[in-house]
């Protein structure tokens, strides 16, 4: 079982990022993983006014820098935030997804925490256009998506389970991150055809039947994925609900309190708009506790956990 030997966290001085930053601390003060808290210095808009700033255009950037080093140095010195873990600190400027994929590569980060929202977040929950831009980029590593503060370890995980490939990967890494945590299988299942069963005047005894059979062999799958992937009894349990699948695992996530959700990047689009599925999206924009985003397999040359 390999270790999480880097995290890289990013910030942007919002109120959702040091929330992030805080999780990161917390996960690398029990993997005893180096820890990096990257800031990425956009100065885009300040580029466009040199001209007719001149010289102070460079100087007003060089404040930034320094008013951006010294608000995080002192919360990475924080006893309160820093848990005894002794952070790297880099600031690089850039835009935001561009400097975070290449500090990602630069550091060989293991996993990417990053908030959900930043200082300028959409409406109606969803994810703030960077989170969202960098889950659609970095498509070789795992990318800890923070909602909430971290008053806690993860407790429970739920993890949803389509039986890809991919699927026994998924719930390790989520083992390896989260060692104490209990892991909650959910597959959620339709019955093929049910539909056209029933307008073809199939008897609802004999749909109900085949619904049975249908939960019946994805709990034995679930049984046996989860000793592929290491976990024994007691650590684990497994759900079977019929249904829409992002919906039920929204419910699911109330229901088995559940504090971070395991969730999938699918497909082998060449496109990195498609890499997230539409229930990936759902889950994403939603549900209320953390998403830990897990690469595809089938797309990765080098899987860092």
């Amino acid at each position: 079982m390999n270790a999480i030997r880097q995290i890289l966290a990013t910030t942007d001085l919002s109120a959702p990022a040091r929330h992030a930053m805080d999780r990161g601390f917390q996960l690398a003060a029990a993997s005893g993983a180096r820890y990096t808290v990257l800031h990425a210095l956009h100065l885009g808009p300040l580029d466009t006014l040199r001209g007719l700033l001149g010289d102070s255009g460079a100087q007003i950037g060089q404040r930034l820098e320094d008013a951006a080093r010294d608000s995080l140095g002192a919360l990475l010195a924080d006893p309160a935030h820093h848990r005894g873990v002794a952070a790297s600190l880099r600031i690089e400027a850039g835009a935001p997804v561009d400097v975070i994929t290449a500090s990602a590569d630069a550091e060989d980060a293991d996993l990417l925490v990053v908030g959900a929202r930043g200082e300028a977040f959409l409406r109606h929950g969803l994810l703030g256009s960077t989170a969202s831009r960098l889950l659609r980029c970095t498509a070789a590593r795992p990318v800890l998506v923070v909602k909430q503060p971290p008053h806690e370890p993860y407790r429970r995980v739920l993890a949803p389970v389509d039986f890809s490939p991919g699927s026994v990967q998924s719930v390790r890494l989520a083992r390896r991150l989260v060692p104490t945590a209990h892991i909650v299988l959910i597959h959620v299942f339709n019955v093929p055809f049910e539909g056209k069963l029933t307008l073809a005047g199939v008897d609802q005894v004999a749909i109900h039947a085949y619904r049975r059979k249908q939960r019946e062999e994805s709990l034995q799958r679930l049984h046996v994925l989860a000793a592929a992937a290491g976990l024994e009894a007691g650590q684990y349990s497994v759900l079977v609900p019929r249904g829409d699948p992002a919906q039920q695992v929204i419910a699911q996530e109330q229901e088995q309190d559940a504090d971070l959700i395991l969730v999938g990047k699918h497909g082998t689009e060449l496109t990195e708009e498609l890499l997230l599925g539409s229930v990936t999206k759902r889950i994403l924009n939603e549900s209320q506790c953390d998403v830990l985003v897990v690469p595809d397999p089938r797309r990765v040359e080098h899987t860092p956990l």
